[in-house]
């Protein structure tokens, strides 16, 4: 195999593939990044089990080949290569030289006859949409997924299609963050659990523009991102995801609309009172005209006051900060609406379209007031 490419281009192509090379494994194969050359195209692939990635790498193809190097020491050659154009050659025994300008490294790879490829997959009918609005609805939701592996289900994201809408919901014990999207065409009802790991892989390689497509295919097992020059194939996370609609209620008896700015930046404020291991709520006391937040910790308090329209009965609540600021950040509108009901029901923070809606559950204050 013999093969010349930009050092920008085999860079940017080497950081898409090594998302899906696993931090820990005790399979040696899987810490290597194939390179394979054949059908006049240069790809490199690399396959956590779980995760698995290809992308083609523009370049000039002198001999085709296949061989597998480990990915950590090859992308730091590259990553450490003068900026100019890079040959890679290997030979009969696995060796590869990687010369750039007067560097030249020679290093062992292995056979890539071990590597576990990603499957075959019959993709058809793909669900389209703009890299835009999967890389959007992907930072809008990921955020509130858990990171307790002992509950699979609540590490992946259901994403389910009805006719032309797409609904993304993820949820975590103590919040749940729903976005919908219209799609430009009608698909076959599909509902399906993707890994969040997956999700926030795919966002960082996505482009973001709104011209850009992405195709999405689903199959029993999988879930497949092809756009660009690249593909993305993850297994699905296998169960039922919970029923968030039973969740979900119209009744209220306060609603509040407020500036997301100044309530964000007064909670915001808030957090430089409480370390991260502290968990003291935000108490909001809501009247006719004003929404007041308080907060008390070891290290001082905070009270600030932001005018508001209000229906309905007053009210006293605790929230984490935290998920109030996650939420806040990923809507765009100048002005929200808060619905709640008393101090230990959640609240629900959506449009009127419901486009999204982030449900907070509040948590118990006596200590803090």
């Amino acid at each position: 195999m013999k093969i010349v490419c930009s050092k920008g281009d085999l860079l940017n192509s080497v950081n898409i593939v090594l998302k899906a090379v696993p931090t820990r494994t005790t399979m040696p194969i899987l810490e290597c990044i194939v390179i394979e050359v054949k059908n006049e195209s240069i790809k490199l692939i690399a396959n956590d089990m779980e995760l698995g990635i290809e992308t083609l790498v523009k370049g000039t193809i002198e001999d085709s080949g296949i061989i597998a190097i480990n990915a950590k020491v090859f992308s730091e050659i590259v990553r450490k290569l003068p900026d100019n154009d890079v040959s890679i050659e290997t030979d009969a025994n696995n060796m590869a030289t990687i010369i750039c300008e007067k560097s030249k490294f020679t290093i062992s790879g292995r056979n890539a006859d071990e590597f576990p490829f990603l499957p075959n997959v019959d993709k058809k009918d793909p669900v389209v949409l703009s890299q835009f609005n999967l890389k959007e609805v992907i930072r809008q939701t990921v955020f509130s997924i858990s990171d307790n592996e002992s509950n699979k289900i609540m590490t992946g994201e259901l994403f389910e299609i009805n006719n032309d809408k797409l609904r993304v919901i993820s949820l975590d014990g103590h919040r749940v963050s729903i976005r919908k999207i219209m799609l430009n065409n009608q698909y076959e009802h599909i509902k399906v659990i993707v890994p969040g790991k997956t999700l926030i892989e795919v966002s960082k390689i996505l482009s973001g523009e709104v011209a850009d497509e992405v195709n999405i295919y689903f199959t029993d097992k999988h879930i497949i991102f092809e756009f660009d020059d690249t593909i993305v194939l993850s297994r699905l996370i296998e169960g039922e995801y919970y029923k968030i609609d039973q969740m979900l209620s119209s009744d209220y008896e306060t609603k509040v609309n407020i500036n997301k700015k100044e309530l964000l930046n007064c909670i915001d404020r808030s957090t430089l009172l409480v370390k991260e291991t502290d968990k003291k709520p935000i108490i909001i006391n809501i009247d006719d005209k004003k929404m007041e937040l308080k907060i008390n910790s070891a290290i001082g308090s905070m009270d600030e006051e932001i005018d508001i329209t209000k229906e309905g009965k007053d009210i006293l609540i605790g929230f984490n900060p935290k998920f109030l600021i996650d939420a806040l950040r990923v809507i765009d509108d100048e002005e929200v609406d808060i619905y709640l009901i008393n101090p230990k029901a959640p609240c629900f923070i959506k449009d009127k379209e419901e486009s999204y809606i982030y449900l907070i559950l509040p948590v118990n204050f006596n200590a803090a007031v």
